[in-house]
C-alpha cells in the first residue's frame, strides 16, 4: 500500500486503511514531515491532574494512550523530562510498545541530585544526557554526558538554551515529555510546535497539575490554539497547533 501526501498536508492511499492506521496517519503525518519539532505532552485527569499527592501517576491514561506516546517517542530525536519525573517515576524512556528506535534521553537535573542507579543512567538503552547549571560539575556516571548551561537565581535552566544546546549535539525533533512544570516552562517559552493533552475520564479530587503556566488577568489572553481532536479508548486526545497559537 502506497500513501501520498497531498499538498494541503492531508494524505491519501491505494486502499482504505484500517481504522487504526487512518488514526496513525491522521496523528502523526503532520508531525513526521517536520524536520525540526518541538512537541509537549501530558496524560492527565478530568480535572486536570497528572499524579495523586503522592506523586503516583501509573497510569492516568488508558494502553491506547500509552501506544501513542511510544510512537511519538520513536519519531523523535531525543525525549526531554525534568528531575522530578525521573525521581517519582523512574522512567526508561523508550520505545518498547511499537515499532522504532529509542531516542536520545535527556534530563534536567540543574543540581545534580538524581540516583546514579535509576534507569536512565543504568540501563545503557540510549544515548542518555543530563543538562545541569553551570558550577555543579559533570555527571560520574559513566556514559552519560553534561550539558552544562548558566541558571537564573531560582537555579531554573531556561528552556530555549537547553533546545539550542540540544540542536547544536544534531536533536533537531524533541519531545518534552514530563512532569507538568517542565512541561508548562516550555509552553511558557513560546517555543512549542505541537501539544498532545490526553484527559483521561476520571477524577483525582487533587494531586499535581498538568500545567502551572503564567498567571493571565482575562480570557481573551488565554491560549486558543487551533485543535483537533481524538478518541484514544476511553480517554480523548486533544492535538493542539501552538506554532500558530493565539493571541
Amino acid at each position: 500500500m502506497w500513501v501520498r501526501i497531498l499538498p494541503n498536508g492531508g494524505w491519501e492511499t491505494s486502499h482504505p486503511p484500517t481504522g487504526e492506521a487512518r488514526l496513525v496517519l491522521d496523528l502523526f503525518l503532520p508531525l513526521r514531515l517536520r524536520s525540526d519539532l518541538i512537541v509537549a505532552q501530558a496524560g492527565q485527569s478530568l480535572d486536570g491532574r497528572i499524579a495523586t499527592e503522592a506523586g503516583h501517576s501509573h497510569y492516568v491514561t488508558g494502553p491506547e494512550d500509552i501506544r501513542r506516546l511510544h510512537r511519538l517517542r520513536s519519531l523523535v530525536d531525543a525525549v526531554v523530562v525534568g528531575a522530578g519525573t525521573v525521581a517519582s517515576d523512574n522512567p526508561r524512556l523508550t520505545v518498547r510498545e511499537a515499532d522504532g528506535d529509542n531516542p536520545a534521553r535527556v534530563v534536567i537535573d540543574p543540581d545534580g541530585r538524581l540516583d546514579p542507579g535509576c534507569h536512565l543512567f543504568a540501563d545503557g538503552a540510549a544515548r542518555t544526557l543530563s543538562v545541569r547549571r553551570d558550577g555543579v560539575g559533570a555527571s560520574t556516571v559513566p556514559g552519560v554526558e553534561t550539558i552544562a548551561l548558566p541558571a537564573d537565581t531560582k537555579k531554573r535552566i531556561d528552556p530555549r538554551a537547553i533546545v539550542q544546546a540540544l540542536r547544536a549535539r544534531g536533536f533537531r525533533r524533541l519531545l518534552i515529555e514530563g512532569g507538568g512544570l517542565t512541561v508548562s516552562r516550555f509552553v511558557d517559552a513560546g517555543i512549542v510546535d505541537r501539544l498532545h493533552v490526553t484527559v483521561a475520564p476520571l477524577l483525582i479530587g487533587s494531586g499535581r497539575h498538568a500545567f502551572t503556566l503564567a498567571p493571565i488577568q482575562r480570557l481573551d489572553e488565554a491560549l486558543r490554539p487551533p485543535s483537533r481532536t481524538f478518541r484514544l479508548g476511553d480517554d480523548v486526545l486533544f492535538d493542539l497547533d501552538l506554532s500558530r497559537r493565539a493571541p
